[in-house]
């Protein structure tokens, strides 16, 4: 019953979603809504996870200064990578969510020197802060409110001194004499001598012009000149003047007019006041935010001796009881029972209704992500659905209280992005390992600066092995349509171990292909498609005198191949014809450059005319397939005859007969 009972000031698990970790936060307050539910108004606190990476930076710096100063135990890298998922981040941020999300109550404490970072990993729900994240201007600053304790905010404490031993410090070094209680003046002397201070006081701000407005009436300047100001000011005097009265009068009213002394109170004006009470209302008594956005014009000084006479006035104690009042019409605790709700993450047993994340295809053989452990009374499936990772029971609790696993691995950064792993078929291979979590800013630089360089990937012996005995698992075609989604190597290769042995008793047959060598193979090229430099055409110009140094390589990719016909009419790639050794004037005497083939633009696309549509028509399905097949190899035509004109009767031209026109 106690375990289900949340106040307000407790830590508590919200759960926002069922496959990520739960929400940190600090209930402030517990409203009721129209509808009958109950809503909590809480305090956001930030993990590793949810900041940046160059604010990770910042914390391991501050992390490491920590470890330092307090000269902690060295700790295994298994429990430092654990003590990153214990550091939560304060905020100022303020959200409303639903009590019945409420998963569980958690301890949050500030760090301090005194701390052992490892007993938070032996005690369980428990985290620690110690800076705070601003979440609108991604900054990560100390807390101002630490307190100090450790080594260096100790006092020194010198020796005792021996019975008889004297003193030889000189006290007036060591601190200033303020008041001496064995004065000559008696108790009375002292109270008149007050009197006397107050009414000076008085007069003095009656003559202030600026006093006068401030306290109009004469009851409001007796009240300002009997706070504390005056009568320190009055005993200050006395200790001065050697507690002589006369000397002291005569100090309290000098020749000018008398002294006039005024504190914080009166310096505020109520509109400054009015600005206190809202900073105050908003961040607490965290005087530096005080001041820097509320008051810039005040010192810190100034603003906590304000704070202090504040809550010594009516105002203040107006301001407490209007929050009782508002306290008590609030709700002080809510009851959320246990959530017994089954997780749509769970792998179900056969028979049962699956999950979600395609729980129910999982493969057999896997082993938990974090533990390694195969065995389990429970499996929940865990980061990206492609690649069929699970945690075992305990650290899918781990990981949705903690927000990380265990042991480090790099499937943890991948769960982060699993929402963003939809599938990208309209980007390159570049822009998608671009996009990994796995590749970093300089990373992808380098990659978008060498993206025409050539990589050969090799596979290992037990790579291969696995690719024919885990085909159910590998879907190798599969894969090869989909070269952006992730595949899970271990679990491919646990169970090709699993399955290998009864593989070597039926060995894969293989049939043996005859490969021709190198020789051979460059031959046959050879006599297919040989080199034949065309010969310049004409004189040589100084468009085509470079004309038969050109690699055979850019002409093929920037040109197309010609259609060659019966009738000894060449027709270049856009159909129409040539005349060989004739230029225009309209041509331009521009020397031809060498294009290299690294620089030439990778679409290359070539519209067909009129003439070269006609001239496909001509050919034939076997033709055409026969071209497909060899690009290299020209392309005849036989033209059809054209058709014999018929012959025309001859009409004369005029005749002498007259025209009848019947109707």
């Amino acid at each position: 019953m106690a375990a289900n009972m949340y106040r307000v000031g407790d830590y508590v698990y919200f759960e926002n979603s069922s496959s990520n970790p739960y929400l940190i936060r600090r209930i402030e307050e517990l409203n009721k809504t129209a509808n009958g539910n109950v809503e909590a108004k809480v305090v956001c606190l930030f993990r590793r996870r949810d900041i940046s990476a160059s604010l990770n930076t910042l914390a391991d710096s501050n992390a490491r200064d920590f470890e330092e100063e307090s000269k902690q135990p060295t700790m295994t890298e298994q429990q430092k990578h654990q003590l990153k998922h214990r550091e939560l981040f304060l905020s100022r941020q303020f959200e409303s969510l639903p009590a019945t999300h409420i998963r569980g109550k958690c301890n949050v404490t500030l760090l301090n020197e005194t701390d052992v970072l490892a007993s938070y990993l032996e005690r369980e729900d428990c985290f620690f802060y110690s800076l705070v994240f601003d979440p609108v201007q991604k900054t990560l600053l100390a807390d101002q409110g630490e307190i100090r304790v450790g080594s260096k905010y100790q006092a020194e404490i010198p020796d005792k001194l021996a019975e008889g031993e004297p003193d030889n410090r000189v006290q007036e070094k060591l601190e200033t004499k303020v008041w001496d209680p064995d004065n000559q003046l008696k108790d009375h002397q002292i109270d008149q001598f007050l009197v006397v201070a107050r009414a000076v006081g008085t007069f003095a701000r009656a003559l202030d012009c600026s006093s006068s407005i401030r306290q109009p009436s004469l009851h409001m300047s007796a009240a300002a000149a009997s706070r504390d100001i005056t009568l320190f000011h009055a005993m200050d005097t006395l200790q001065k003047n050697g507690y002589d009265l006369a000397r002291a009068m005569s100090t309290l009213v000098p020749q000018g007019g008398p002294v006039l002394c005024r504190d914080e109170m009166e310096e505020w004006s109520a509109s400054e006041a009015m600005l206190f009470e809202e900073a105050l209302e908003k961040y607490g008594k965290d005087f530096n935010d005080i001041r820097q956005d509320f008051l810039p014009w005040k010192s810190l000084a100034s603003v906590v001796q304000f704070y202090y006479m504040w809550k010594t006035t009516d105002r203040y104690i107006q301001q407490k009881r209007l929050k009782a009042a508002e306290a008590d019409s609030k709700l002080k605790q809510v009851y959320i029972p246990t959530y017994t709700k089954p997780n749509p993450n769970q792998i179900m047993t056969p028979g049962s209704k699956p999950g979600m994340n395609g729980a129910a295809g999982f493969q057999k053989g896997l082993s938990c992500e974090s533990c390694h452990t195969a065995q389990s009374s429970q499996w929940y499936a865990w980061g990206p659905p492609n690649m069929q990772c699970r945690l075992c029971a305990s650290c899918w609790i781990y990981w949705k209280k903690y927000g990380g696993l265990k042991t480090p691995t790099q499937l943890e950064g991948a769960a982060r992005v699993g929402s963003d792993a939809a599938p990208r078929s309209h980007m390159t291979r570049q822009e998608v390992q671009g996009m990994s979590p796995f590749t970093s800013n300089a990373g992808r630089a380098k990659l978008l600066a060498k993206n025409r360089q050539t990589f050969i990937l090799q596979t290992t012996k037990l790579t291969r092995i696995a690719r024919r005995v885990c085909q159910d698992i590998l879907q190798s075609r599969r894969a090869a349509r989909r070269p952006y989604a992730s595949i899970n190597a271990n679990a491919v290769k646990a169970e090709c171990m699993i399955r290998l042995p009864k593989a070597s008793k039926n060995p894969v047959k293989n049939r043996s292909v005859a490969r021709p060598s190198l020789v051979t193979i460059v031959k046959e090229l050879a006599i297919q498609a040989p080199l034949k430099l065309k010969a310049p055409r004409g004189a040589p110009t100084p468009i085509n005198r470079n004309q038969g140094n050109q690699p055979r390589s850019v002409s093929g990719l920037l040109s197309k191949r010609p259609f060659d016909s019966v009738s000894s009419v060449s027709f270049p790639a856009n159909g129409r014809q040539f005349t060989p050794g004739l230029r225009t004037t309209s041509q331009s005497v521009i020397k031809r450059q060498k294009v290299n083939q690294g620089d030439a633009p990778n679409p290359v696309v070539f519209v067909a005319t009129k003439e070269t549509r006609a001239l496909r028509k001509h050919l034939s399905q076997a033709e055409m397939r026969r071209a497909a097949r060899k690009p290299h190899l020209l392309v005849r035509i036989k033209l059809p005859l054209p058709p014999r004109p018929l012959p025309v009767p001859m009409l004369p031209s005029s005749t002498s007969e007259p025209i009848v026109l019947e109707d």
